[in-house]
C-alpha cells in the first residue's frame, strides 16, 4: 500500500502517520529491531481487523499530543483548572504547541508542554518531555472537564511525578531506555530515546515479531494459513492469561526486567512478580481497575470452567458497553442445558434479563486508583458473582420504569 493512501487512514480525524510514522518508511528499521515489521504492514491482508482496532481502548493506550488527540478544551473558562485559591494550572494552545501553565497568585511560575496522551476511554493524562525523562502533567481530563491528575492532591501544584518503565510498558508497544542527561530531574533515574517510541498497544505486541510472517505471506500469496506470526487461540489456557497479566494484572507487582520483551507463549514470572490471589473470598481486596486476572480468577465461573480473557473479550474490536454481546456469552454457559440458569429468569422477562446480565454479576464499582476531585471511576469488576445490593438497585430501577 502507498504511503499516500495510508495517510488518508486515521482515527479521530487524524493521519495514522502520526503514530506509525516510524512503520511508513521501509527503509526505516523498527525500533525493535529487524524481527517487526510495524503495523502498517498489516494494513493490505488485514485492513477490516485493522480499521476496527483504531476505535479500541489498546488502541489509543498512548499517543502523540496533538489538537485531535486531546480532547479537552483550550478556549476560556473551560480551560482553566484551579487547584486551591492561589494557585491553577491554565490549558494553552501556543505556536509551538499545547501547555499547561501554573499560575500563582495571578504570575505564571511552570509551563510545560502536551507531549503524550494517554487513553481516551474513561478520561486521558497527559505527559512531558524533559530532556530525555518523562513526568506527568498535573492535569488529567475526566468526566467531560479537566481535572486533578488520579492521585495528585490539590494542595500544591505538582510537575514532577516521574512517568517509568513500568508505565509505558502497558500503554505502549516499545520505549528504549537510555541513561538520564548530566542533569537528573525530579529524583528521575528512567530516560528513554524518544525515537524509539512505539505508540499504542500494536499487532506485534500482542501477536509476536512480524517480519518473517510478512515475508513469507508476501512471497507465497496462495498460502493461507498464517505462518511465522502467533494466532492467540494456539496459546494454551495458561499462556493466554499471561498475555494478558503482563498489563492486566495490577500495579503492585515488581516489574523484575522491562516487559516490552514479552512474547506470546513467554513466561510471565520472568518480567514481573505478579501478587496472586484466586481465593473468592479475597477479591475485595482487590481493585477494579488494573488486576481484571486476579478477579477473574477469583470467580467461581473461572475456576468451573476453561474460560480466559478471550472467552468474553474480542481485542480487535469496540465491544465496550455492549451488554447484549457480553450478556450472550453468560448465556452460552447459564442456560437451560446446563440448569444453572439466573434465579431471576421466573421474575423478569428474558429481553430484560439480557441488558442486565452484566450490571447484576459485574457491576461497575469504585475504582480506588482512579480518583480525581474525590470523584472515583466506576469500571466494571471481573470477578462475576451475586451482588444482592445491585440487583436490588436494578429491580428497584426497572420496578421505577415500569419494566
Amino acid at each position: 500500500m502507498s504511503k499516500k493512501k495510508l495517510l488518508r487512514l486515521g482515527v479521530f480525524g487524524f493521519p495514522l502517520i502520526l503514530i506509525f510514522s516510524q512503520c511508513l518508511n521501509s527503509n526505516k528499521v523498527d525500533p525493535r529491531g529487524s524481527a517487526y515489521t510495524g503495523p502498517a504492514s498489516c494494513i493490505s491482508c488485514h485492513s477490516k481487523i485493522y480499521n476496527n482496532y483504531l476505535h479500541t481502548a489498546h488502541f489509543v493506550a498512548s499517543q502523540p499530543a496533538t489538537e485531535k488527540t486531546i480532547q479537552g478544551s483550550f478556549k476560556q473558562p473551560a480551560n482553566e483548572f484551579a487547584f486551591n485559591p492561589v494557585e491553577e494550572v491554565v490549558m494553552q494552545q501556543l505556536d509551538t504547541g499545547f501547555y499547561q501553565t501554573l499560575y500563582d497568585h495571578g504570575q505564571p511560575r511552570v509551563s510545560r508542554r502536551f507531549d503524550i496522551v494517554f487513553g481516551g476511554i474513561k478520561g486521558q493524562t497527559y505527559a512531558y518531555w524533559l530532556t530525555n525523562q518523562l513526568f506527568q502533567l498535573p492535569v488529567s481530563y475526566a468526566n467531560d472537564h479537566w481535572a486533578n491528575s488520579p492521585g495528585y492532591s490539590l494542595a500544591q501544584v505538582d510537575f514532577g511525578r516521574m512517568i517509568g518503565t513500568k508505565c509505558m510498558g502497558c500503554h505502549m508497544s516499545y520505549a528504549k531506555q537510555e541513561p538520564a542527561g548530566p542533569q537528573q530531574f525530579y529524583n528521575s533515574t528512567e530516560a528513554f530515546d524518544k525515537n524509539s517510541i512505539v505508540y499504542s498497544v500494536d499487532c506485534e505486541r500482542c501477536h509476536g515479531p512480524g517480519a518473517e510472517h510478512v515475508k513469507f505471506q508476501t512471497e507465497h500469496p496462495t498460502v493461507k494459513e498464517a505462518r511465522y506470526i502467533t494466532k492467540f487461540e494456539s496459546l494454551s489456557r495458561i499462556q493466554k492469561l499471561n498475555m494478558c497479566a503482563v498489563c492486566h494484572s495490577g500495579g503492585s507487582n515488581h516489574m523484575l526486567k522491562p516487559t516490552f520483551g514479552f512474547k506470546p507463549g513467554d513466561t510471565l514470572d520472568n518480567y514481573l512478580t505478579v501478587v496472586k490471589s484466586n481465593a473468592p473470598a479475597n477479591f475485595k481486596e482487590i481493585d477494579v481497575h488494573g488486576n481484571q486476572i486476579a478477579l477473574l480468577a477469583s470467580s467461581k465461573c473461572f475456576l468451573a470452567s476453561n474460560m480466559d480473557c478471550s472467552t468474553c473479550h474480542d481485542t480487535h474490536v469496540k465491544d465496550r458497553d455492549d451488554s447484549l454481546l457480553y450478556t450472550s456469552k453468560c448465556i452460552s454457559c447459564h442456560n437451560t442445558n446446563t440448569h444453572n440458569q439466573c434465579k431471576m429468569v421466573n421474575t423478569l422477562s428474558a429481553n430484560i434479563l439480557k441488558a442486565n446480565c452484566i450490571s447484576c454479576h459485574m457491576p461497575a464499582l469504585r475504582s480506588k486508583v482512579i480518583v480525581v476531585q474525590q470523584t472515583s471511576a466506576l469500571v466494571h469488576t471481573h470477578h462475576i458473582a451475586v451482588y444482592p445490593d445491585e440487583t436490588k438497585r436494578i429491580l428497584a430501577s426497572l420496578k421505577l420504569t415500569g419494566r
